[in-house]
């Protein structure tokens, strides 16, 4: 979801610049700075980011700047007396002097100085939203090159799972033997002192054993690894199910660990961990 896009065009007597950043976030929350000629215009602007981004952090910033000297302006007192206020305190807290010019200071800051009875004409307006939109484009282009990146990259850590997954029969076989071979042993010991009922033990063992297969984790794990990739494949706006999607990997993985009761096996989860964490780190990157 990072991303970054600016844009500008000149009309008639003004500069009308655009800038656009966007980054992680579950849900969309919006930092939007603006001249003060443009509030009553700042819930449209709004609902064309949020239309838009769709999700993320966004901060932008909207500047029109005037190519000819205005011919009459005011004083806007309350923008005046904020920024001195905001000064004043920064001083204090930082502990410098405050400036001696005050006055030459406070009316060179942005708004503090307006046009006498400005108003918006539409047509600005309708450049300023041309102007959004192509900075939007240029941040969604963006957002396209490093979706590109992440595919390989998901692609690439997925495969490893997979190759991982086919190693797991080679230990399965020699897991089984080793645990009824134990059983076989500890139970032969303990018939030398006792008796024993020969049948039951043969059905308390295929009883114990049917706890250790992984099967159906194994064909959980590698229909959820397709799934993961068809979803890559065939859908937009795919994060959050992506996220989905890893956490029935890591449950399947995680049953896989606490069954393997073999060395080799572990190992190999371990591996698939890793590989899965990687995946969970960069799919918060997924729009």
């Amino acid at each position: 979801m990072t991303g970054f896009g600016k844009a500008s065009l000149t009309s008639e007597n003004k500069k009308i610049s655009f800038e656009i950043k966007t980054l992680n976030c579950k849900q969309i929350d919006i930092s939007l700075k603006y001249p003060l000629t443009y509030k009553e215009k700042e819930l449209d602007i709004r609902n064309l980011l949020i239309n838009s981004v769709i999700r993320g952090k966004i901060e932008a910033t909207l500047a029109v700047d005037d190519l000819l000297p205005k011919s009459k302006s005011e004083v806007n007192t309350s923008v005046l007396e904020d920024y001195y206020k905001k000064i004043h305190q920064a001083a204090e807290k930082i502990g410098i002097p405050e400036p001696k010019n005050w006055l030459e200071l406070l009316l060179s800051l942005p708004d503090v100085l307006v046009a006498e009875n400005a108003q918006m004409p539409e047509n600005e307006y309708l450049d300023v939203v041309k102007t959004i939109e192509n900075a939007v484009s240029e941040m969604t282009e963006f957002r396209k090159r490093e979706g590109k990146v992440l595919e390989k990259f998901f692609r690439e850590k997925i495969e490893n799972i997979n190759q991982l997954l086919l190693k797991v029969p080679d230990y399965e076989e020699e897991r089984l033997e080793k645990i009824k071979s134990r059983m076989s042993e500890n139970f032969a010991f303990i018939g030398n002192k006792i008796d024993f009922d020969k049948n039951r033990f043969e059905q308390e063992m295929i009883f114990y054993i049917e706890k250790f297969d992984i099967s159906e984790e194994k064909l959980r794990l590698k229909t959820h690894l397709d799934y993961f990739l068809q979803t890559i494949n065939n859908e937009e706006n795919q994060g959050k199910k992506l996220g989905f999607i890893t956490q029935e990997m890591g449950r399947e993985i995680n049953t896989l660990g606490s069954k393997s009761n073999h060395s080799e096996l572990q190992k190999i989860v371990v591996m698939m961990k890793d590989e899965l964490e990687q995946i969970k780190e960069q799919v918060l990157n997924v729009l």
